[in-house]
């Protein structure tokens, strides 16, 4: 189906089983963001809201929360839009394969913006930010939140819809200081374009025009988060996926989207800032009050029957982990084309997606010397790490697939071939004060932390321990220590109180394993707050290691040294623990859990669906 705008596509899922309308009143504090969550979590449908307490707009949420609803979705535009995406990446595909390619012109031709001669929109009203449904998401946010919002803006220097970016960058409604109906907020990380066009506009001295699309095809709201090749506009890829141009005019300078939803337009002044948060975020924990753009609103545009997207963040996985999914299933092949002799670059989304990389390699330079050591690979980890968002990671595991084959997605078993065959003298290399993602709370401030880069290449140097080594069993002053997986051993320690103790601690904890021999068959040992948390699944130590450790601060070794600033070991430990300094991990509140119960009950909207 090619959707004109977002009822369609609920009509069009509802009639195919996707979608289930909620007829109760439910209110927007709390109870929609924990029905959405339980949905999610039970691989429901797509869910209308049809009676939003405070609200006349109906809202729609878990659009895209499987791979196969989002395929359904796009099923008639995802293979060309694919087709398309690959020329722009290798055009020569086109000249070996031209009977593959013939459709792309055909789909090409959607791609361009089309601007429509009447000003507003036909039934277009104008509204107050107060006639939203003003959703709050978790108990501790700093108010209502747009989290599908598509944020437009324009090149000062070079105006024009096809030097605009559109981008999904989080806009807070209400709360903190923002004055109700003439202000909100706007939160962008850093090597985002909106920056670009703000850094501009501050050039200049003028106020930066913005106006953000709500709603509207599902493929506007996916073309926001899509990490696009070199110009190729946000715009252009909207008209792809939806098989029909992005249609849009201008009221009063204004940038409006004529199938959006909801528009609200407005400027940001040089220098303007307004606290903003806190809010639940993808990594699982909230992000504190931070200074951020504040927005001076012009007007707020509502279609007629407008339906309002939204979806909830939280600890992985979420709705944005099928977000996820299906951009690296559309993009293919583009980080191939990036960086040469790359295979495959993995955002775990377990770890929340920035912590974490896995990359799959080559190792070309020198195939003359019978002793591999990493070369090549590190080359292309700079690269990764130099790349887009992909800077913002904090730990990259880079391998080179030799004798057999490897998959980034197979997480124990990408995992287990690194620390089979890493050289913990030589194959671990930091990055320090750097930056790091903006929602990250385990560095030394925002946006700033470190890097490491695990690498590891050649035949496999030991054998993984498949039971808790007897060297880390009753550690004075450590709990018992479980494991992981092959070769990592979470050991429970004391609550974490300073980093002017820690290195005394940690030196003590290194000479009592060093003491009782070698224990080459656990390179790696996580001290965290709970051991049996982190050892009951993956998930958990994905979680807990990567989101809550800086690479400088919190790894340390067993006999580790330095050598010409080069810093090597003979076991990894990672401190896990929960700091002072972090975040607040996100908790559900328990009242609301049971207030929502009423609807998955006999006789409630979603009782057909089961629920934990």
């Amino acid at each position: 189906m090619k959707y004109h705008n977002l009822e369609e596509c609920i009509i069009d899922l509802e009639k195919n089983g996707h979608l289930v309308r909620i007829h109760e009143e439910v209110d927007p504090h709390l109870e929609m963001a924990a029905i959405h969550m339980k949905v999610y979590e039970a691989g429901g449908p797509a869910l209308l809201f049809e009676n939003v307490k405070g609200s006349n707009f109906r809202a729609v949420s878990n659009l895209f929360g499987t791979m196969e609803r989002s395929k359904f979705i796009f099923r008639d535009t995802f293979e060309s839009t694919q087709d398309v995406i690959a020329l722009r990446n290798e055009p020569m595909k086109a000249l070996k394969n031209p009977f593959k390619y013939v459709g792309t012109g055909l789909a090409a031709k959607t791609a361009l913006p089309l601007k429509k001669t009447t000003a507003l929109p036909q039934g277009f009203q104008e509204i107050q930010i107060a006639d939203l449904p003003l959703i709050k998401h978790w108990k501790d946010d700093g108010g209502a939140f747009v989290t599908l919002p598509q944020v437009y803006s324009e090149d000062p220097e070079k105006p024009g819809i096809m030097n605009s970016n559109l981008g999904m960058y989080r806009v807070q409604l209400t709360g903190n200081e923002y004055e109700m109906n003439k202000e909100v907020g706007i939160h962008y990380q850093i090597h985002r374009g909106i920056g670009i066009h703000q850094a501009k506009a501050n050039k200049l001295g003028q106020p930066l025009k913005v106006s953000i699309f709500i709603g509207g095809p599902p493929a506007h709201t996916i073309s926001a988060v899509m990490p696009l090749p070199e110009g190729m506009s946000e715009l252009t890829f909207a008209g792809l996926l939806s098989g029909r141009h992005f249609r849009y005019s201008y009221v009063d300078g204004y940038c409006i989207s004529h199938d959006a939803d909801f528009v609200i337009t407005g400027e940001i002044h040089p220098g303007e800032t307004k606290p903003e948060g806190p809010f639940g975020d993808h990594l699982g924990y909230y992000s504190l009050v931070h200074p951020f753009p504040v927005m001076r609103v012009h007007k707020v545009y509502a279609k007629q029957r407008a339906i309002y997207p939204f979806t909830v963040v939280g600890r992985p996985p979420q709705e944005d982990t099928s977000f996820g999914e299906l951009i690296h299933e559309l993009t293919g092949g583009a980080i191939r084309q990036e960086i040469p002799g790359v295979k495959e670059v993995h955002a775990v989304d377990a770890a929340g997606v920035h912590p974490l990389l896995f990359a799959i390699g080559s190792e070309r330079y020198t195939p003359y010397q019978q002793v591999k050591q990493p070369a090549e690979l590190l080359t292309i980890a700079n690269r990764i790490l130099g790349t887009g968002q992909l800077s913002l990671a904090k730990y990259l595991f880079i391998a080179a697939e030799e004798k057999q084959a490897l998959s980034t997605h197979h997480i124990e078993g990408f995992l287990t071939y690194i620390l089979e065959r890493i050289n913990l003298h030589r194959d671990i290399h930091f990055q320090t004060n750097t930056t790091i993602d903006t929602l990250d709370y385990s560095g030394t401030g925002l946006n700033t932390g470190s890097k490491v880069v695990f690498a590891a290449v050649g035949d496999k140097k030991r054998e993984l321990c498949h039971e808790v080594p007897e060297t880390l069993k009753d550690l004075p002053g450590f709990s018992p220590a479980r494991l992981i997986m092959p070769g990592i051993v979470a050991i429970q320690g004391s609550p974490f109180t300073s980093y002017s103790d820690v290195q005394l601690e940690m030196d003590g904890l290194s000479e009592a394993i060093r003491a009782r021999g070698p224990l080459p068959s656990c390179p790696m040992i996580i001290l965290c707050d709970d051991s049996e948390f982190m050892s009951a699944a993956i998930s958990n130590f994905l979680w807990a290691t990567f989101t809550r450790s800086n690479p400088s601060h919190d790894i340390h070794g067993v006999n580790g040294y330095y050598e010409h600033k080069h810093w090597g070991c003979d076991n990894i430990i990672i401190d896990a623990r929960s700091k002072p300094h972090q975040a607040p991990p996100l908790i559900p509140d328990a009242a609301v859990e049971q207030h929502i119960k009423r609807l998955f009950t006999d006789g409630g909207s979603l009782s057909r669906i089961q629920i934990r």
